[in-house]
Formats: structure tokens, sequence, C-alpha cells
């Protein structure tokens, strides 16, 4: 059933309800229902009233047999100002707009645990998906998403853009992915460590961890924008950096689990074998591979990878960050998740677990993509196109940074045009030099990964210029 029909439906029982001036029975309910040509199953018209009252447009009254409904004054107000009941879904403070469609899972999820019904993974969710043929976002949704997330009409390098707002999305999709887990670490804390090494005081290792390993997994990406996708390699080794020092067994890291793992505050129980969850991981990657669509592709990991849950633990960070790799490579922004509400994430989550439903989920993945855009947009006006000269010679700048390090010189002028004369073009070596001269003057801890040195090469390196240091 679609979202237009869900809302006729919607709107007919609230109609009903509020044509009383007492409150109805589920059985008068039904009644009138069928009186107006439009009867509904009993599971069915539960599931409406369960959505109308998760929106605050009816409200009940007594319980059991005796359970009524009624108008909500939220409602008449809604209906009186001709206001779209769910255009932006007032169901609750720090939320996400809302479709009809979305509240109703949200409805399912918010039962107690006891109405709820236990469910296993269900493999054929997945194999029933045909890459290109099916899709979680309409084409409409997915054409609103290109039209907010294009950053350029030039074809350039894979992983341009995110380098281009690299500090800023280090930080944001840093702490924004760490808080939804639960990190106690705020945005300015996030700043301190990432770029000056300054663990937040009175925070637990687990949390400044965490972070750190956002960090390198999100530089991993964009590194390696041109080589990284939807395969094995990547997924694991992106587990592996996620999960690093975090894991009860450290060689738990970036290897498909072996043992059963259970889930808090669901009735879902992920699958337990071993074989079905390495099958069922390697149709995962070979469908995302196949999807056209950047978006579809995105949505799709952050749906499957968590519903799969095939690590031990880190499966939702593992979903976030395999989402930006289809927007990373077509220079798409990135989806920071910044001001994404905990409860959204995890209702939508949860409603992909129990009855294998997307779109309270895609209703989030849209929201917080949307709001993504315009955050990155304000960003990269502020600072303006990159700079032509360093795009071009990019990677000859990392090399000469690496090698002046890593032989231990001082980066003498005549150094660097030794080092400059197969990289570059003679026209541009001097220019060439200034810009090498101008980074080894600003390398310190907080940006040394940026051009693929360890902390540890850095710190050996005699010659260090900058006065910036962690404090």
């Amino acid at each position: 059933m679609n979202h237009n029909e869900i809302k006729r439906e919607l709107d007919l029982i609230e109609e009903l309800i509020a044509a009383s001036a007492e409150a109805q029975g589920f059985r008068a309910l039904a009644a009138a229902l069928a009186a107006r040509n439009n009867p509904m199953q009993r599971r069915t018209l539960q599931r409406r009233l369960d959505v109308l009252v998760a929106a605050g447009r009816i409200t009940t009254e007594g319980g059991g047999r005796a359970l009524a409904y009624r108008r909500s004054a939220a409602g008449v107000e809604m209906a009186s100002s001709g206001r779209e009941a769910f255009a932006a879904s007032n169901v609750g403070e720090g939320y996400v707009p809302v479709s009809a469609a979305g509240l109703e899972v949200r409805a399912l999820v918010n039962r107690p645990l006891q109405e709820r019904q236990p469910v296993g993974y269900d493999r054929a969710f997945l194999e029933r998906y045909r890459p290109n043929h099916d899709a979680y976002l309409s084409q409409e949704q997915r054409d609103r998403l290109h039209q907010w997330g294009r950053t350029s009409a030039d074809v350039r390098p894979a992983g341009t853009y995110a380098r281009d707002i690299m500090s800023r999305l280090l930080i944001d999709l840093s702490w924004a992915s760490s808080r939804l887990e639960g990190n106690t670490y705020s945005r300015l804390d996030t700043l301190r460590l990432i770029e000056q090494g300054q663990a937040a005081h009175g925070k637990g290792a687990q949390e400044t961890q965490m972070i750190l390993n956002h960090k390198a997994a999100i530089e991993m990406i964009v590194e390696s924008a041109d080589e990284v996708g939807f395969n094995r390699f990547t997924v694991l080794n992106l587990h592996a950096i996620l999960s690093d020092n975090l894991m009860s067994d450290p060689f738990a890291s970036g290897r498909l689990r072996v043992r059963e793992v259970e889930i808090s505050g669901t009735v879902f129980y992920p699958l337990a074998g071993p074989q079905q969850i390495s099958e069922c991981f390697e149709m995962l990657l070979n469908k995302a591979a196949q999807i056209d669509d950047p978006f579809e592709q995105a949505f799709f990991s952050m749906v499957h990878l968590p519903y799969l849950q095939p690590f031990e633990d880190v499966n939702k960070r593992v979903s976030r960050l395999t989402a930006n790799i289809p927007l990373i490579r077509q220079n798409l922004c990135p989806l920071s998740f910044v001001d994404v509400p905990e409860k959204a994430y995890i209702e939508g989550t949860l409603g992909v677990y129990e009855t294998n439903r997307v779109e309270l989920l895609r209703d989030v993945f849209i929201w917080a993509y949307e709001r993504s855009c315009q955050r990155y947009l304000a960003i990269r006006q502020s600072i303006g196109e990159p700079d032509a000269f360093r795009l071009k010679y990019r990677n000859a700048l990392i090399d000469v940074v690496q090698d002046v390090i890593r032989s231990g010189i001082e980066g003498t002028r005549a150094e660097i045009e030794t080092l400059a004369q197969k990289r570059v073009a003679a026209a541009d070596v001097s220019s060439f030099v200034d810009a090498i001269q101008a980074d080894l003057d600003h390398l310190y801890l907080g940006n040394v990964a940026r051009y693929r040195l360890r902390l540890s090469e850095f710190e050996r390196w005699p010659f260090k210029r900058s006065d910036i240091v962690a404090r």
C-alpha cells in the first residue's frame, strides 16, 4: 500500500472519530468503516489507530475492552489550520519529519516488548531485492537527493569534494556517528582531539578510541576513494579500523562473527550460523556493488548491514561509513549524520530489524542528507574554490612530504627540488617547492594523516617547524 492510500485511511478514521461527540470503541469504528465501504482487517485498523495516537491526532480513554478513541486537541488544531498532518510529523520533540508509512513503523516498534512478536533474520528480505529493478528510494526521492548533493558540474577525481572539506568532515562525521552510539564527546571535544590530539577531560578511554577510529576510517575512505567499494576488502578493513582496541576479542576486528549475538531493546534475533552469515555477507556485497544509483547504494547498506549483523559489534558504525563510499566516490555531498536524533535513528533501525520495513529509516536518511547538504554548502562557500595547482599535484605533494619525513632530511629548497624532478613539470618546480615548504611549516600531529604518515614517523622527524602542539 502506498503513502497516499495509508494517508487516506488515516484521515477517514480520524474523521469518523471526530464526527462523534463520544469516544469511539474499536468495534464501533470497524462498523463505521464498513458502512463507508472501507472495511478494514482488525490488525490493519489497530495499526492505523496506533499511528494516529503516536502522531498526537487522537487520544485514548479507558483500557482493555473498554478502550476508546477521541480526537485530540492537536488533531482539531491541525484540521482547522489546514496543515498536512504528516508533512512535519509533530510526533515528539527532537524527531525528524516522518511520512504516514514511517509513523506506522514507529508505532509498531514503540509497542511494549511483550506485545511484539519475536523474529529472526529473514534471508528472503535480502534475496528478493533485485539491484536496479527494485529500489527502497523512489525515483522522485533519488532525483531530489541528487539535486541537493551535486557539488560541481565538472568531472573530477573521486573524493575531490570530500578532500576539500576534509577537516570539517573528519570532525562532523566522527562526532555525529559516535554520538549515535552513546558517545558523550561534544563537537568541541572532538575538534580538540582530532586537531590537537587532546583527549577530553573526564571521558573514558573507549569514547576517545571511538572518535579516533572514526577519523582513521574516514581518512581511509577519502584517501582511497578511487579504490574502496562494496567489496570484502573494504568492508572488513573498515570494521577493523572502527573496532580497533574496542572489541572484547581483538581477533574479531575485521572478521565475520562466528558466534551468536543479541541486541538489547528488540525482539529481533540475528542470524547465528557462521556459514549462513558468510553467504549472506557475500550476497549483500554483490547486490550493493550492482546498484547504479549512489543514494540507493548508500541506503541499501544502511538497511542491510545492521540487519545482517555480520560482525560481533560495530555493525551500525560500519554501515554509516559504508553509506558514504558511493557519495564520496562520485563527489556528492557526504552524509555526516549531524543533528540526527538518536531516537529517530534507533527506531528506524528497529523497524528494519522487526518488520523489514524501511520507511522510517528512509525518512531519517532523507532528512539527514538534506541537513548535511545545507551544512557543507555553507562551509564550501566560506572556504572558496580549491587551489588548482594543489589539486593538480595533490599526489606529488603527499609523496614528497612523505620522502622528507621518512628520510629524516630538513626539507631545504635544494632537497625538495631534487625530489620534485621526476614528479613535476619543469615550469612548476618553483611553485611546487613553495607549496611543500608551506606544508612543512604547518605540519603537526593533527594533520600528519593527510600525508599518510604515522604519528611515530612524524615524532621521529627532527626538523619540526610548527608551533602547534598538543597540550
